[in-house]
């Protein structure tokens, strides 16, 4: 009986994506032979895994959408005023928007690409020619798809099944219970090599997959390979189920040390060759004002990999990430249509973890919203729109587009901006791609390797990479201070600074075994920021300012007003009392108090974690295998860490 691989569905679900190499002329269904001989028919399949990135519940909506990854001392997760449950680990197996009834969900989906990927592997190594390039880049991008989904199931959920044999070759792997995570990353870490060996450098890849961020690289493969083996070297809370219960995830010193080695060897790939260097961007601003401009030349971008969706018709980054502009609809630049459901706001302490140079701040965060109206958002009496906006018609109600000041509970972040892009967004569907690992990332890899990471397990260092060079070069750039690399506590520094708001903060706390304490700190200072006292006894409630006219600089159409908040006093500590200088046009207002909402980070308003169950920021620091996964496993999947259902 022949085998036949089916690929309708593949072919159908190529216009999701945002990078245009897949040719959709293909029969139906082929048989593998035919398939995986063709570098046509080969590639079309490798869309099936692409394809469900783009799915309702995959990528597009969820996992690059503030549903993973929150909530750390730096990241919190707006949904349901911030009290979501993926928000709070306080997650059950039927928690609702990451759940379904029919196993269509980030579990389902990450599975199902790793199946595909098996296929596709085991066809092209028993049926294609692999001395043609093409092919044997292909081999490689599978391998690289397989890995880095398992990746981030083992992110999200811990202990999973070790399942890297397709059904068809291997009926029961249906059945497979879960695996420990170290048997799963040992895997990876063969897998994420072999993928290096195949794939070539961007300039050198086949096709359209030359020198784009879409498509994965020998650089890629090594990156990851890189943050593979620091969370395999580092620690994580531990089920019941499995004997091994030592701190890290490895008891044996010897093979952290290997896994350091391993991180310095495969950064050194990167980091040493030319080509490679001119990634990264002298400016930190520019990195995310190109990938909202859907810059995808791999030498005009920092970014090394990236999920890519298509214009407009899939993939919900910018909208999820953004700051607040749904009421700027028309008014604010590229912004005709769609929400902002903003899910990722900033932890309002970060802003004074900064030295006051450094740019990586203000682009991290935005302390504003966009409106566009004729001033009935500001104030609701026209005499006072009328003096902070001077020029305005206020009398015929002229619609214009400012910054409304933002309360300290309402920060969100600021990477992802609709006024970057170059195409009209119109709907929630932006486009925008979510980037995945870029070269900043390689440089505090490298830097971590080479102190040892968090077990002080240091490497064999005979690739001339220096730790506190790799170190200093993101801060120079960020133009921070330069400093001598001391320890872990600068990198976990340094690592938040530059990565907020990207999805990693909270799986570098994991590794490096510090979530809960790191949370239960970050409540504390919250509470002393409320309260004006210990390290934030410098501040006040009230801040002044006024705005600055920028004409129709940021404005959908010409002719549009525009203004900025500007020359803001108070924020910052030791800015006590009134500014001692005239503001003309001043305005003042409470950042930490509302009528409606009292202090708004008093405990009861601004959680990050469910204070009545801290016991939960072990054990659910991981996500529960949802209810409906289970129930479809014959048996052989369970849950840790005492989740039920509700």
């Amino acid at each position: 009986m022949k085998k036949y691989i089916y690929i309708t569905l593949v072919a159908t679900g190529i216009a999701l994506m945002g990078c245009d190499f897949f040719d959709s002329k293909s029969p139906s269904a082929m048989d593998a032979a035919s398939v995986f001989s063709n570098e046509t028919y080969a590639e079309q399949v490798i869309a099936g895994v692409y394809e469900n990135f783009g799915q309702d519940k995959s990528y597009r909506n969820r996992l690059a959408c503030g549903y993973m990854g929150m909530d750390t001392d730096v990241e919190h997760g707006t949904k349901n005023s911030g009290t979501a449950d993926w928000n709070i680990y306080a997650m059950t197996p039927t928690s609702a928007d990451l759940s379904t009834s029919n196993g269509k969900d980030p579990w389902g989906y990450l599975n199902s690409s790793i199946e595909r990927c098996n296929n596709i592997i085991e066809g092209l190594e028993e049926h294609a020619d692999l001395e043609i390039p093409k092919m044997q880049y292909l081999l490689g991008e599978a391998y690289f798809l397989r890995s880095f989904c398992y990746l981030e199931m083992v992110k999200l959920w811990g202990d999973v099944p070790a399942r890297f044999k397709s059904i068809s070759k291997d009926p029961e792997g249906l059945n497979i219970p879960k695996s420990d995570r170290t048997d799963v990353l040992s895997h990876l870490r063969d897998d994420f090599k072999r993928a290096a060996e195949l794939l070539p450098w961007s300039k050198d890849c086949p096709g359209t997959a030359k020198n784009s961020t879409c498509r994965p690289s020998k650089a890629a493969a090594y990156a990851m390979l890189a943050r593979m083996d620091l969370m395999y070297a580092g620690k994580g809370v531990r089920p019941a189920t499995w004997r091994d219960q030592t701190e890290f995830l490895v008891s044996d010193a010897s093979l952290r040390a290997e896994l350091n080695t391993e991180v310095m060897w495969a950064c050194a790939q990167i980091l040493k060759n030319g080509d490679e260097d001119v990634k990264f961007q002298a400016n930190y601003e520019d990195i995310f004002k190109k990938i909202c401009a859907d810059e995808t030349n791999y030498y005009n971008s920092e970014v090394i990999w990236e999920i890519p969706f298509a214009d407009g018709s899939r993939g919900q980054v910018l909208q999820y990430n953004c700051t607040k502009m749904d009421k700027a609809l028309g008014g604010l630049k590229n912004n005709e249509g769609g929400s902002s459901n903003s899910a990722v706001g900033i932890v309002p302490t970060l802003y004074y973890d900064f030295e006051s140079d450094d740019v990586r701040r203000d682009v991290t965060m935005a302390r504003y919203i966009w409106i566009y109206d004729d001033g009935k958002e500001f104030n609701s009496d026209p005499e006072k729109v009328r003096n902070a906006f001077p020029g305005v018609d206020v009398d015929n109600h002229e619609k214009f587009l400012y910054q409304k000041r933002a309360m300290v509970d309402s920060w969100y972040g600021n990477k992802y901006r609709v006024e970057w892009m170059k195409r009209n967004r119109t709907g929630n569907d932006d486009g925008i791609n979510f980037p995945i690992i870029r070269y900043a990332d390689v440089l505090l890899m490298a830097a971590e390797a080479s102190i040892g990471g968090i077990g002080s397990d240091m490497p064999t260092n005979t690739y001339s990479i220096d730790g506190n060079a790799c170190y200093n070069r993101v801060r120079t750039r960020a133009k921070a201070s330069s400093k001598t690399l001391s320890g872990m506590k600068d990198i976990q520094e340094e690592r938040k600074l530059e990565f907020t708001g990207e999805y990693l903060r909270k799986y570098d706390l994991m590794r490096w075994g510090i979530l809960k304490e790191t949370l239960m700190e970050a409540h504390a200072r919250l509470e002393l920021m409320n309260a004006h006292s210990g390290e934030f006894s410098e501040l006040q409630d009230t801040i002044y300012y006024h705005y600055k006219y920028v004409g129709d600089e940021y404005s959908f159409a010409a002719g549009i007003k525009g203004f900025v908040i500007d020359s803001v006093y108070g924020l910052n500590k030791g800015e006590l009392g009134t500014p001692p200088y005239t503001l003309t046009g001043g305005l003042k207002g409470s950042l930490y108090a509302s009528e409606s909402n009292g202090r708004v980070l008093a405990p009861d308003n601004y959680m990050l974690f469910d204070r009545d169950y801290p016991e939960r920021l072990n054990g659910r620091q991981y996500w529960p295998i949802f209810a409906v996964n289970i129930g479809q496993s014959n048996g052989t999947l369970w849950n840790d860490y005492d989740y039920v259902a509700r």
